[in-house]
């Protein structure tokens, strides 16, 4: 797409997006939110980049390809329920360490419900990028 104003806009909507996400999902584990829609408006930030710029800038803001952190959100929920296992617990039971106060989000649990959540959230940016990120390319070919 070429479009001037798309292309002036883009990358603070993008970083807004971006925090947005990252305030959803810390937010959300413990309340409406989380993983899976942080992630939706983290690849949305990245496919904006990718519809203003192309997809090699996208995935340059990306760090790393999206099959990449798809294997790593797979990985981290997957480990986040076993580490259940290890303390006698069943697959996927929350176990809970510590907790600290952050001024904008509140409290914040730690524990593996979190680390599941970004694990979803790696999961949906991968995905989600991967699926629009070849339809884009295919329009530009």
């Amino acid at each position: 797409m070429n479009s001037t104003i798309l292309k002036i806009a883009a990358k603070p909507i993008a970083i807004l997006q971006l925090l947005l996400s990252i305030y959803l999902l810390l937010k959300g584990h413990n309340e409406p939110g989380g993983g899976f829609i942080g992630g939706l408006i983290a690849a949305s930030a990245f496919i904006l980049i990718a519809m203003a710029f192309r997809v090699e800038a996208a995935l340059a803001w990306m760090k790393a390809p999206p099959l990449f952190w798809t294997g790593i959100g797979l990985l981290l929920s997957v480990s986040s329920g076993m580490t259940a296992w290890i303390v006698g617990k069943p697959f996927l039971t929350g176990v809970w360490g510590w907790e600290i106060r952050i001024p904008i989000f509140g409290k914040l649990k730690f524990g593996t419900p979190l680390f599941f959540d970004i694990g979803v959230y790696l999961v949906v940016v991968g995905i989600a990028t991967m699926i629009v990120f070849s339809l884009l390319e295919m329009e530009e070919a």
